[in-house]
């Protein structure tokens, strides 16, 4: 009996722990990013602050103090970014980098591609759902995709679309299909939606799921068959 008691309690703290585990990654990874972006910035005041204060400089050179710097600056950052960008002068600004940066090759396709990207998920398409299902890796298994653009076919004429689709619990990796857009099914979910399911593993996910063209055509019959 008491063993039985001690597995229950320790599943039911393992449920109740998971999605704060879960939750705890995918922020470790986004705040890690953040703070690598800011770390060369922090050497670079701690070296200027080990000139005037040096006692001050080695206290926070800790680890953890470092870290809080780095994520602090680059959210500072960010956040001027962002400020910029609606303004006037902040927006010519951002136009003379761009055009700096297509003149850099290999730097030009990155950020060119990035940008884009960023540009299509967070634009409505025409035409075509952003969020599908898509067979993948084989026939019959479904996963959730991010139609980012469409194109046509030569000598057939077909429309395929270009599918991204994410991993799971990390949705910045992933993969890239080409896929008929009759092959797609069509959801109404929005960009919330889909990267609260994929994130949560199909945890949070809305009630119904749709259906392909392929499973409406087919006979319930056979099935029972």
């Amino acid at each position: 009996m008491q063993r039985l008691r001690f597995k229950r309690y320790i599943i039911t703290g393992l449920l109740t722990f998971m999605p704060l585990w879960v939750t705890w990654l995918v922020f470790k990874f986004i705040l890690g990013v953040l703070a690598e972006l800011g770390a060369p910035l922090v050497s670079a005041l701690l070296g200027t602050l080990g000139v005037v204060a040096p006692q001050t400089a080695n206290q926070l050179s800790q680890s953890w103090e470092t870290y809080v710097l780095a994520l602090l600056l680059t959210l500072a950052a960010l956040y001027m970014i962002g400020f910029l960008a609606n303004r006037v002068i902040g927006q010519r600004l951002l136009l003379g980098f761009d055009t700096l940066l297509q003149r850099i090759p290999l730097v030009q396709t990155i950020y060119g591609g990035t940008k884009k990207l960023m540009a299509v998920l967070q634009n409505k398409p025409s035409g075509v759902q952003r969020v599908v299902l898509v067979d993948f890796p084989r026939k019959g298994m479904k996963v959730v995709g991010f139609v980012t653009r469409v194109m046509i076919e030569e000598g057939t004429g077909r429309e395929m679309a270009a599918v991204y689709i994410p991993t799971t619990p990390n949705p910045t990796g992933g993969y890239l299909e080409v896929v008929p857009v009759n092959e797609l099914t069509p959801t109404d979910w929005t960009m919330d939606q889909a990267m609260a399911f994929i994130i949560s593993g199909g945890a949070v996910a809305p009630d119904t799921l749709p259906a392909s063209a392929a499973s409406l055509q087919t006979d319930p019959s056979e099935n029972r068959a």
